[in-house]
């Protein structure tokens, strides 16, 4: 099973640009983030600083977040917002040079939370509509899009809370590269059975991430089985990356003996088969 780091929420021990450098210490090769800049269109200088951050730490980037307006705020996102096309056109541009650079081959473009009195349907066209503007772009790039339901009560008057939600969005872009992220977190805390899921919906998940709930903090925190959980996922033969997107309940690095327990048991099943 392949992890990466999401530096948006774990390290933040350190400023936001040595985090590479303090993943990799940590023992991960593989990192991701939200979108890592104020403004959609960041300036070339803060552009650079991230990918020459990257490049010195010898990490992968593996997933970026779209622009998603200002999250501290509660903003979850422009995709759905009729009048951010243009917007999110010139965001994509700085994404694709960011894939160029990088490698990165998923990128999250969150729904965003409900306009006032603003219909489903409008968002729904808004968000179709936009979504195929953006895997025209990405795609040819080898960069899968991934949409991503939300913690009901958590991220105001998100409309995505579950994969339902999702698949009704993205039957309609109908596009290959255009997929659902399968966060354990946020599913979970809506109710829904993620071991099964995970199983039944592995042909069109892009992405996973994973936090423990509630509290959000690293498996082992919570109450989720995660032992059943990376169980499913391997048998579900889901072969991409699980995003470790979650606020550690001590520092990142003494947060990371769950991975280390994983590796142990992996190890030993591993020894045992090939007995």
């Amino acid at each position: 099973m392949q992890f990466s780091a999401n530096l948006s929420i774990m390290f933040t021990e350190v400023p936001f640009l040595e985090r590479f450098g303090a993943a990799k210490a940590a023992g991960f090769d593989d990192v991701e983030c939200w979108w890592p800049f104020a403004t959609p269109v960041p300036e070339e200088t803060e552009l650079q600083a991230f990918l020459t951050a990257i490049e010195r730490a010898e990490v992968s980037l593996r997933a970026i977040n779209l622009y998603a307006g200002d999250m501290p705020s509660g903003d979850r996102g422009v995709l759905s917002h009729p009048g951010a096309e243009h917007l999110l056109a010139d965001n994509t541009a700085v994404v694709a040079r960011i894939a160029e650079a990088t490698g990165c081959r998923t990128v999250n473009a969150l729904y965003g939370v409900r306009p006032d009195g603003m219909p489903d349907d409008v968002l729904r066209e808004t968000a179709v509509g936009n979504l195929r503007r953006i895997v025209a772009v990405l795609a040819p790039l080898g960069v899968t899009v991934v949409l991503e339901p939300l913690t009901n009560g958590e991220n105001g008057s998100y409309p995505l809370t579950t994969v339902d939600d999702a698949f009704d969005v993205l039957d309609r872009v109908d596009h290959p590269d255009v997929r659902l992220l399968f966060d354990a977190y946020h599913l979970h805390n809506n109710g829904a059975d993620v071991m099964r899921d995970v199983m039944t919906h592995v042909g069109r998940i892009g992405h996973v991430q994973i936090a423990d709930s509630p509290g959000r903090g690293e498996p082992g925190s919570g109450t989720i089985d995660f032992a059943a959980f990376f169980d499913a996922l391997t048998r579900s033969g889901y072969e991409g990356f699980v995003g470790c997107e979650y606020r550690p309940s001590t520092s990142t690095s003494e947060s990371l003996g769950w991975l280390t327990t994983l590796s142990r048991t992996d190890q030993a099943a591993s020894n045992r088969s090939g007995a």
